[in-house]
């Protein structure tokens, strides 16, 4: 091919990028008419805002930050969208080895049980009442660690705003940040928390696929400006991080996966740090190992499709934790920043089976579930929230006033 269109797109070195870097790594932009120029950033800020001051065309980003933009919630706010999923899970929430002993002294078990760990977690703060309090960090206020940990916690009857202290720090930082005693705790993506693990200075004590299994993380995030102008080469590059999915949703490719994820234009990280999270199979503790089969998911499940049910569930916990107030027109803006019609168009040219909803009930599969599809077969969940809540986006204003506090 001798003339490719050049795409400049800003992600994070997290296990949720791989998606973009094997798109460009294994030919797959290429063989689609692209050249991925990929530019690795230190936090989430900083895709937030050169994507919106034209930087970057398209970027890894975090599930609710085209929300977020498109709502005026951000410094530089611009119409984004979100056409395209970068997998589901990848998340967990590690402590420091002092907190952990505390919650093991309340009960916690080791089989990181969200509910259990919770349980303990609520008796250690409650403890410390009137003292100084736990602090946690998340990677950005618009983010799905925030919310997921906000659930976790409020499910588990601690008031996050209230009890705890919630602060914000780049992926790449928090392991630092914990082992100087500056935190007791985070949740982020793959790898940093098997980062804090393998140095000795954190413990995994629960998982996203334990707070809500089949949940979504990562977007692919470009300004609506540029979908209008550039709608051949979205579609593209849609084609191309979908054909990764499915190469990065094949065990057998695990390993050269962690291969080239590995390298210092990457993630910059071991090969074998990096495969706890592909494989799910997970180091808890130096010496402590456990599965968990759904940890991080790239293709399965509909993986990469961009639920609109995914970003009114986001939108509810900005208005739960008093981030916006809530009206039907902050609803539609929300619904309408995730593009299934953007998605269902780029891929109708391979012939793939794809969701014919554009929404669902969050939490309602207790199992494997085929679906209804545009062609093919589709399975769907499990997909359950620990507390047994489930989200129906038909139902928002009621779930909202639930949630309440």
């Amino acid at each position: 091919m001798t003339s490719l269109f050049e795409i400049n797109a800003g992600f994070l070195p997290l296990l949720d990028s791989a998606l973009l870097v094997v798109a460009e790594a294994r030919g797959f932009a290429a063989e689609e008419g692209l050249k991925l120029n990929l530019v690795k950033q230190s936090s989430w800020a900083n895709i937030r805002d050169r994507l919106a001051v034209g930087h970057f065309d398209v970027a890894h980003m975090l599930a609710p930050m085209p929300i977020a933009s498109s709502l005026g919630l951000n410094p530089l706010n611009v119409p984004t969208i979100a056409p395209m999923a970068l997998g589901l899970g990848g998340n967990s929430v590690t402590v420091s080895p002092a907190l952990w002993d505390l919650l093991v002294a309340a009960g916690a078990p080791s089989d990181l049980s969200a509910r259990a760990v919770g349980a303990a977690l609520k008796q250690v703060v409650a403890a410390r009442a009137g003292g100084e309090k736990l602090r946690f960090g998340v990677v950005h206020p618009h983010s799905g660690h925030n919310y997921e940990l906000r659930y976790w916690l409020a499910a588990s009857g601690i008031h996050p705003d209230r009890d705890i202290e919630i602060v914000i720090v780049p992926p790449p930082l928090l392991p630092d940040a914990l082992a100087r005693g500056a935190i007791d705790g985070f949740c982020v993506g793959a790898p940093w928390n098997s980062v804090a693990v393998a140095r000795g200075v954190g413990r995994i004590a629960t998982v996203k696929a334990a707070i809500w299994r089949s949940s979504p993380e990562k977007v692919l995030g470009l300004t609506s400006e540029w979908a209008r102008r550039e709608p051949e080469a979205l579609a593209a590059l849609i084609r191309a991080v979908y054909r990764a999915s499915i190469w990065c949703g094949d065990r057998q490719n695990l390993d050269e996966v962690a291969q080239i994820l590995a390298a210092p234009d990457y993630l910059d990280q071991p090969a074998d740090i990096l495969m706890h999270g592909l494989s799910g199979q997970l180091m808890l503790a130096r010496g402590e190992m456990a599965g968990v089969d759904d940890f991080f998911i790239p293709h399965a499940r509909a993986a990469t499709f961009p639920w609109q049910s995914h970003a009114l569930w986001f939108y509810s916990q900005m208005v739960r934790w008093g981030q916006l107030g809530h009206t039907a027109e902050n609803a539609r803006i929300a619904a309408e920043c995730y593009r299934p019609d953007l998605y269902r168009a780029a891929l109708s040219p391979l012939g793939v089976p794809v969701p014919a909803a554009n929404a669902k009930v969050e939490g309602a599969l207790g199992e494997s579930t085929p679906v209804g599809v545009t062609k093919g077969m589709l399975s769907l969940g499990p997909d359950g929230f620990f507390d047994g809540q489930v989200f129906d986006p038909d139902d928002l204003d009621r779930y909202i006033i639930a949630q309440k506090l």
